[in-house]
């Protein structure tokens, strides 16, 4: 399959170009459609105004193949009728982050981590685990979201779901706490309630 991707690589960055003569765009027109015919390539998509043939480009990335037979690899959809208002978006993400933090506090007191060290300031939560790595937690009002950085899993966006009242992660519909718990009882050894 790459074999394959890359002449066709090649041949649509000539072809992405304008054209240089009025004789030439009928040339680079039909060189298009017959790429296009022998390929059938998703990834390039003409204009839709009348005149010359111009490609765009578009790319797909994914690290892993797409099943769209599963419910769980579907990103949930926004409902924007039902995004928080600011007032009560402060409320939840302060409420969640005290908690969490209060809660680290206990937890590096019950586990032999060196460097265990818990910072909050500007909005920012940050617990770091010493050699295990550093988790950062803060809000994104304009979002409405909690932002997580994992040293396990990476960065992930969360969302208040009213029907779970819990913090989500769309993509994987995962929830916030629950990560957390698991991560850190991986890392650290012990577990943690944070429900």
């Amino acid at each position: 399959m790459a074999s394959k991707l890359l002449p066709l690589r090649r041949l649509s960055k000539r072809l992405l170009k304008p054209p240089s003569s009025p004789s030439s765009s009928s040339t680079a027109s039909r060189s298009c459609l017959h790429i296009l015919e022998a390929s059938k390539s998703p990834h390039l998509s003409q204009n839709s105004h009348d005149g010359p043939c111009h490609w765009i480009a578009s790319r797909s990335f994914c690290s892993s193949p797409l099943n769209l037979d599963d419910d769980t690899q579907i990103p949930a959809a926004i409902d924007y009728h039902s995004v928080l208002p600011e007032d009560e978006f402060h409320r939840l993400a302060d409420s969640t982050i005290q908690d969490l933090q209060e809660k680290f506090e206990e937890y590096g007191d019950s586990v032999q981590v060196d460097d265990f060290d818990i910072d909050y300031g500007n909005e920012v939560l940050t617990l770091k685990l010493g050699d295990h790595g550093t988790y950062v937690l803060n809000k994104q009002t304009p979002n409405r979201q909690i932002w997580l950085s994992s040293p396990v899993s990476g960065p992930q966006r969360f969302d208040w779901d009213r029907s779970s009242q819990a913090w989500v992660y769309r993509r994987t519909k995962a929830h916030l706490l629950k990560i957390l718990e698991s991560e850190l009882e991986e890392l650290c050894g012990e577990p943690i309630s944070l429900s």
